[in-house]
Order: structure tokens, then C-alpha cells, then sequence
């Protein structure tokens, strides 16, 4: 839950209650101490970044996620706070279905950690107001050397996150691809890019150029790049399970949730 929002804290503790008296004990994932063996599912209170937290619990216990939606957009979360109940006598009644969606995987070569990506994986300029340089290759193939604000390797479940704030295409989250993203590159000729889910995209910090940048995965911090760094990011063979209590229609969401790209705006 985002522990921020009153509303979060109150509708965490409805459901907790509401389960307990179904006898099903909860806990609050966030609270270090808490008995995490066991956990079936993980339910979320906030918007999409609170969604993404809960993602990455979900990668690590492997089990379905579903948010309840208290943000401005939550174009990821599946219920709204007043069917809250509702939500909850469907998935006690087994009436949901689950949808695979497909994660990145990257890897920062110079630690030789790996993470997971729901949305995206960006190398970032960070706090400073200068221009990166980042080399990029996909399968070993050159395919640019951009110089820009940053670097984004998207999912189609993140294509409307930042890469679509950066000019990304929008893509069916039920297909698998990844797309590439350039952040304010400075030149005309830089447009978002589409491949394989098979590829192999190497994002490279150029040496010969004394820069700095940071690693974010689903919009947070996961390291400070050096010049010379090299970020992999490729597709996996594992997914992530989001729990359906209602038949998703994306492009009857993009306009729920994303009005503006609506036919019918006013």
C-alpha cells in the first residue's frame, strides 16, 4: 500500500478484516517482520508506482497481483476502491481469470546483478542537467549511439508509461516485443524503435566521454552507471501473473485512462 495515502491505510485495513472474517489470514508485505511463507496473492493499494512495488513481490514469491486503484491514472490496477468488496468476493468465489504479461530481463554487467522489469529499464542522466551519451547495439548489431537524456528498453505493458511520455509507440500489452525508446535525443533523425522479444539490446555508456547516469528499473534506483558501463536487457521465458476480475478491453482502457487519445474527447 502507499502509506502516504489515508485512504490506502483505511481500504488496506477493510480488506484485511473482510478476509480474516472469511478465514483467510493477510499481511502487510511492507512490514519486515511479517510471516511471508505461504502468500497466495498480493493485492495493492495506490496507483501504478504502488503497483509496480508490488510487482516486484510478486516476481520474487511468484504469485498473482492485483492493485485497487487510488491514483490519478492507475492504468495498471484492475479495481476501484468503492468495489473493493466486490473485488474480493470474486477472487473468494474463484470468479477471475489470470493474464501472463512479459518481463525483461537485465542485467548490469559490471555487478552482475539481475533484475526483472514489468514496465521498463531506463539509464537516466539522473539529477544533472547535461546530456548522455549511450551507445546501442541489438544483437550484437550496431543500431545507434544517441546522444539524449536517456535510454528506455520497454515492455508493451510499459509502453504507456515513459516511453509513451518520451514519443514511444503504444503497444498491445498482449504481445510480446520490446521496444526502444531515445529521451529528448538531440538530433531529428532518432525515432522509438520496435524488435523481437528475442533480441538482445546492449545499452553502453560510452568510455570516451567522462559521464555519469543512473539505473532505473520500473521507475526505481538500481545503480549509479560509470562511463564504460554496459546495461543488457533482453526478453525471458519468465512472466508475471496479474489477477482479471473483469475482462480487460485495452483500448477501451486507453480511453478510460488515457482520455486524451480518445476519438471521442471533448
Amino acid at each position: 500500500m502507499n502509506p502516504d495515502k489515508a485512504e490506502a491505510v483505511d481500504l488496506t485495513r477493510v480488506a484485511s478484516d473482510y478476509l480474516h472474517n472469511h478465514g483467510i489470514d493477510s499481511v502487510c508485505l511492507q512490514d519486515p517482520e511479517c510471516k511471508r511463507e505461504g502468500t497466495d496473492l498480493i493485492l495493492t493499494f495506490g496507483g501504478d508506482g504502488t503497483f509496480l512495488i508490488g510487482a516486484r513481490m510478486a516476481m520474487e514469491y511468484d504469485v498473482p497481483l492485483m492493485g485497487i486503484n487510488l491514483g490519478t491514472v492507475g492504468f495498471l490496477t484492475e479495481a476501484e476502491p468503492d468495489r473493493l468488496t466486490e473485488a474480493l468476493d470474486a477472487i473468494l468465489n474463484n470468479q477471475y481469470q489470470i493474464e501472463e504479461r512479459f518481463l525483461l530481463k537485465v542485467k548490469f554487467t559490471r555487478t552482475g546483478e539481475v533484475f526483472y522489469a514489468l514496465n521498463d529499464a531506463v539509464i537516466t542522466r539522473g539529477r544533472f542537467a547535461r546530456l548522455i551519451r549511450v551507445e546501442c547495439k541489438v544483437n550484437g548489431e550496431p543500431f545507434g549511439v544517441f546522444t539524449a537524456d536517456g535510454m528506455i528498453a520497454a515492455t508493451p505493458t510499459g509502453s504507456t508509461g515513459y516511453s509513451l511520455s518520451a514519443g514511444g509507440p503504444i503497444v498491445d500489452p498482449r504481445m510480446n516485443c520490446i521496444l526502444l525508446t531515445p529521451v529528448c535525443a538531440h538530433s531529428l533523425q532518432r525515432c522509438p524503435f520496435v524488435v523481437s522479444e528475442k533480441s538482445v539490446i546492449s545499452m553502453h555508456l560510452q568510455a570516451e566521454r567522462k559521464q555519469t547516469a543512473e539505473l532505473q528499473i520500473d521507475g526505481m534506483d538500481r545503480g549509479k552507471l560509470e562511463a564504460g558501463d554496459e546495461i543488457i536487457a533482453s526478453g525471458c521465458e519468465k512472466t508475471i501473473r496479474l489477477l482479471r476480475i473483469h475482462s480487460f478491453h485495452f483500448f477501451t482502457r486507453l480511453q478510460q485512462k488515457l482520455i486524451e487519445w480518445g476519438s471521442n474527447h471533448e
